[in-house]
C-alpha cells in the first residue's frame, strides 16, 4: 500500500511539473539576432551580415541602434531597406530586417575581431549582439551546377527546357557567366527562374544558389537520336559544367502538291475532271491513318481515290486522284478548291485553282438559236419592207 501511495505521489509531482512548464510565459523583450554570429571576411572586400531586431510582446517604441568595437580602418554601417539607419521600430511580436555592411581594408591582417551591436529603447534594451569576424586568407572561387532532369524527350518541333541550379560555393559574391555548346543549328537561351528575359550572366551571392532555365530548340529537320548539350558556368577563373541530353524522336511531315507543282486545272460545267495529286512524307517517322478531304464551291462534288491511306513512310510519296464535278449551274470563271490530308498528328493542305468553261454543245446550240433569230428577223424585214 505504501508503494502505491508513493507511486501516486510521484505521478502527481510529474503532472504538476508538466503543467508548470506548459503554463510558463514566453520570453518578452527586444532581441538582436543573426544566423551566423561568427563569420569569415576577406581583406579588401565588403561583407554583408543579415540581422534581425525582434520585439517579443512589447509595445512598439523607437529603438536606437549602435555599432562599436570595429577595428581601426574598418568601415561598418547599419542598413535597413537598402539605406543607412540609426533606429528601428518593430511592431508587437514582429521583426525588422537589418544588414551590417562591413568594408575590410586591403591591408587587414589575418585574425579575429569582435564587433558589438546594441539596440536601446526608451523603456527596454536588447542584450548586446557580439559578432566575431575573422579575416581569412583569399580562397579561390568555386561553382556548382546541377539539374534534377538532365535528359528530356520530345519531337523536332519541341522546345527542350531544363531547370538548372547554379551554386556559388565560395565566400564572396560572384557574377556568373552562362554559356552552352551543342550540335550545329541547335539554339540555346538562358532565362532566370521565373523570368522571361534572356540573360548571359547572373549575380549570385556567396553561399547561395539560383535556378536558371535553359531552353534548347533543335532544327526542324533534325533526325531522331540523342543529342548532348554542354552547359558551362564561369566566374573569376572557376568553372563548372553540366551535360544535358535531348532525346529526339522521329516525326512525320506531310506535304501535298502535284508532280509538276502546278496547282491549277480546268473543268467543264456538270462534268467530272480528274487531277493527280502527290502526297509525300518529308519527316523522319511514318505518318499513319491518312484521310483525304476537300472543300469545293456549293453544289460541287469532290471524290478521292484512294480516300484513305494506311500509312506513308519517311521519304515516301503516294499518288492520289481527285475528281471534281462543277455544278450544272456554275458560271464560267475561276474557282478555288482546297484539298487536305490529315494523318495521326500531321496534316497538309493545298489550294487548287479550277477554271470552269461551258460545254461546246451548249455553245453550238446558242449559235444556232442566234442564227435562227437572225433569219426570222431578216424574213420579217423583207416581207414587211415591200409594203
Amino acid at each position: 500500500m505504501r508503494r502505491l501511495t508513493a507511486l501516486l505521489a510521484f505521478v502527481i509531482v510529474l503532472a504538476g511539473a508538466a503543467t508548470g512548464f506548459a503554463q510558463a510565459d514566453p520570453p518578452r523583450g527586444l532581441f538582436l539576432m543573426t544566423d551566423y554570429p561568427a563569420q569569415a571576411v576577406r581583406a579588401g572586400e565588403t561583407a554583408t551580415i543579415r540581422l534581425k531586431l525582434s520585439n517579443a510582446g512589447l509595445p512598439p517604441e523607437p529603438v536606437a541602434l549602435a555599432v562599436s568595437g570595429a577595428p581601426t580602418g574598418w568601415k561598418v554601417e547599419l542598413l535597413g531597406g537598402g539605406q543607412a539607419v540609426a533606429s528601428a521600430m518593430p511592431g508587437v511580436n514582429q521583426d525588422v530586417s537589418l544588414q551590417l555592411r562591413v568594408e575590410v581594408p586591403k591591408d587587414a591582417q589575418p585574425g579575429s575581431h569582435r564587433i558589438t551591436l546594441s539596440a536601446k529603447g526608451p523603456l527596454t534594451q536588447a542584450p548586446d549582439l557580439v559578432l566575431t569576424l575573422t579575416v581569412a586568407t583569399e580562397a579561390p572561387a568555386k561553382l556548382s551546377v546541377k539539374s534534377r532532369l538532365p535528359s528530356l524527350r520530345g519531337t523536332p518541333r519541341s522546345s527542350f527546357e531544363y531547370t538548372v541550379t547554379v551554386g556559388n560555393d565560395s565566400g564572396k559574391d560572384l557574377t556568373v557567366a552562362l554559356s552552352a555548346q551543342g550540335p550545329a543549328n541547335f539554339q540555346t537561351t538562358f532565362t532566370e527562374g521565373f523570368g522571361s528575359n534572356e540573360i548571359s550572366s547572373i549575380p549570385i551571392e556567396a553561399g547561395q544558389t539560383k535556378d536558371i532555365k535553359v531552353k534548347v530548340t533543335p532544327p526542324r529537320d533534325v533526325k531522331a537520336g540523342d543529342y548532348p548539350v554542354l552547359i558551362r558556368v564561369a566566374a573569376e577563373g572557376a568553372t563548372a559544367e553540366l551535360r544535358v541530353t535531348l532525346q529526339v524522336s522521329g516525326q512525320g511531315r506531310l506535304a501535298l502538291s502535284t508532280k509538276d507543282g502546278r496547282l491549277s486545272g480546268e473543268a467543264e460545267v456538270g462534268k467530272a475532271s480528274t487531277y493527280n495529286l502527290v502526297l509525300s512524307n518529308d519527316g523522319t517517322a511514318p505518318v499513319e491513318e491518312v484521310e483525304m478531304s476537300g472543300t469545293v464551291p456549293t453544289n460541287w462534288k469532290v471524290e478521292f481515290n484512294p480516300k484513305s491511306i494506311p500509312g506513308i513512310a519517311p521519304n515516301e510519296k503516294k499518288e492520289v486522284q481527285v475528281s471534281v464535278t462543277p455544278s450544272d449551274k456554275a458560271i464560267a470563271g475561276d474557282y478555288v478548291a482546297s484539298f487536305r490530308a490529315n494523318g495521326r498528328g500531321e496534316s497538309a493542305s493545298a489550294d487548287f485553282r479550277i477554271t470552269v468553261t461551258t460545254s461546246t454543245l451548249w455553245g453550238a446550240v446558242g449559235i444556232g438559236v442566234i442564227a435562227i433569230a437572225l433569219l426570222v428577223l431578216l424574213g420579217a424585214v423583207a416581207r414587211f419592207g415591200r409594203r
